[in-house]
């Protein structure tokens, strides 16, 4: 992330100076060169280039160069993706595998979900807590069976993660525990997210996928490539993430846009982003952070019922006094008057005194009006409660309602 700060700094400075004409022709030529510099330290995925040659505006994204956009404007995809389907280029994420007959003890030891209750092959959103109950980070996990455990992590957070992750198993595998690790630095993640993304992803693969359900996980071949498939994704549509080699990535994006018909579409992070606010879900960074609990981010519901009587994960007395007691602040979802609130937007009363704070809020193209969440004193979580938002000094109405702010349509098993 300092990367991309810097990227953006010296090109703002590279900026200032040839239009004030305060620096030298050298000078800025200097700070546009180490502008350029910094752009050419961002990570590439495999499908950059191909990004490139489809109109894909990149921008810098937790020190990857990423498409924000293509042709369509940021509304139109989001709205497409709905309707018909998107393939998002998510390879910036982290995949992981744990193996080994402790794996998912170890595992557990971290996060807050159940996960030998899991079936083979079935996942679930979790939780990395930190000792004070705090997100280190949120990731969906899937017990491929009891000896291998396979998991995404956030961009942003990959080395922390992976710090986290290292140090704990190095003082397991001390004390005899028997678990390993790979990164799967070798593979590329493509998101197939929409309505049709069963019936295109079907015409490349033999697999049934009427018979695999929300968030179910296979091995399986998929326009000829070994292929880790995991219905999931993160725009409350149905979908699919499928990790595939990397040097497949680029021919199976082009075989899922070409037996679409042009219906499903390459989409950015832009779209992703209001697509998952739609959808009720939370980003890392803005929505949860280290100070946030799973409790105050309304994910209790990821914490599995034997992990809520017997503890045992970093945190845990934190969380469970918080489930027993209730937690200070809850987040909420919003809906605004006026300019569409922005993360840090400040809450306040109906008197203007401070209640909480927004920390994801934009335009809703499906809804066509103002959607946020953010995070309020408990007992001003319940929807309909009415409080102000301020944007650019400004109080605006705002009211508590009840989320997704869009239907999800998962496709769950009868």
């Amino acid at each position: 992330m300092r990367g991309l700060l810097a990227c953006a700094t010296l090109a703002r400075r590279a900026a200032a100076a040839s239009s004030t004409g305060g620096a030298s022709t050298a000078a800025r030529r200097h700070l546009a060169g180490a502008a350029e510099a910094a752009e050419a330290e961002l990570k590439k995925t495999a499908l950059y280039d191909f990004h490139v040659a489809h109109g894909g505006k990149m921008v810098p994204f937790a020190g990857w160069s990423m498409p924000i956009q293509y042709k369509d404007t940021i509304m139109d995809s989001t709205l497409n993706c709905r309707a018909h389907g998107s393939l998002f280029d998510v390879s910036h994420m982290c995949g992981l595998s744990l193996q080994g007959s402790q794996a998912i003890p170890f595992l557990e030891s971290l996060v807050v979900a159940d996960v030998a209750a899991l079936k083979d092959g079935t996942g679930s959103l979790t939780v990395f807590t930190n000792d004070k109950g705090g997100a280190i980070d949120d990731s969906v996990v899937t017990k491929v069976n009891d000896h291998h455990v396979y998991l995404v992590v956030n961009a942003g957070c990959r080395d922390k993660d992976l710090a986290h992750i290292g140090a704990h198993m190095e003082a397991f595998q001390k004390k005899g525990g028997d678990v390993k690790w790979h990164v799967h630095d070798e593979r590329s993640l493509l998101a197939l997210q929409g309505p049709l993304a069963a019936p295109t992803l079907q015409l490349l693969t033999k697999e049934d996928l009427s018979k695999m359900y929300f968030s179910d996980f296979k091995m399986i071949d998929i326009n000829g490539s070994a292929c880790f498939l995991t219905r999931t994704g993160y725009t409350g549509e149905d979908g699919f993430e499928i990790s595939v080699p990397s040097e497949n990535a680029v021919d199976l994006a082009k075989a899922l846009l070409e037996k679409s018909e042009g219906k499903v579409r390459l989409t950015g992070l832009g779209a992703r982003d209001s697509l998952r606010l739609e959808a009720g879900l939370c980003l890392y960074g803005n929505d949860m952070e280290q100070h946030i609990t799973p409790v105050e981010a309304g994910l209790s519901w990821a914490i599995g019922k034997r992990r809520k009587a017997e503890g045992g994960f970093l945190g845990a007395e934190v969380i469970l006094k918080q489930l027993k007691e209730g937690p200070k602040i809850r987040r909420v979802g919003i809906f605004s008057q006026g300019p569409p609130p922005r993360s840090h937007s400040e809450i306040v009363s109906g008197t203007g005194e401070n209640i909480g704070e927004v920390t994801s809020g934009g335009f809703s193209p499906c809804l066509k009006k103002n959607i946020a969440m953010g995070y309020v004193k408990n007992g001003l979580h319940k929807a309909g409660t009415e409080f102000k938002v301020v944007v650019r000094g400004k109080q605006y109405d705002a009211v508590v309602t009840k989320m997704p702010f869009v239907p999800t349509k998962y496709y769950k098993a009868p």
